[in-house]
């Protein structure tokens, strides 16, 4: 479990991250929607990567393999994201904030799977 402890606080981190480049571009700055998950998304994808790369995993080889699939695994959030907010905050008015917070811990478990399984295998 301890694995998954590291991978829960790292998450948190990127979480985080995300979060606030998220409210950022969004509230700040007026940036649409979607372009700002999409940004914030990413911006964390590569901080939880480098972290888990290092601390969760222990994996420094074939750094750009384990990279493209971590991200790929990272995309599936963004698309999940993607359409909770199209049909969650276009669709039927929620905030966007509310959705966008709301989907991470839907993910969070699939993810961690998907990562062990295949980007850290």
């Amino acid at each position: 479990m301890l694995p998954f402890l590291r991978y829960a606080a790292i998450g948190a981190t990127g979480v985080t991250l995300d979060l606030v480049v998220f409210a950022l571009l969004f509230n700040v700055g007026g940036v649409h929607e979607q372009v700002a998950n999409a940004l914030s998304t990413t911006l964390g994808i590569v901080c939880a990567f480098l972290l888990n790369s290092r601390f969760t995993f222990g994996k420094r080889d074939r750094m750009l393999s384990r990279f493209a699939r971590f991200y790929g695994v990272g995309v599936f959030g963004i698309g999940v994201t993607t359409v909770a907010l199209h049909v969650f905050a276009t669709g039927l008015g929620v905030d966007p904030n509310l959705v966008k917070s709301a989907t991470i811990p839907c993910v969070a478990v699939l993810q961690y799977w998907l990562n062990k399984k295949w980007s850290f295998a």
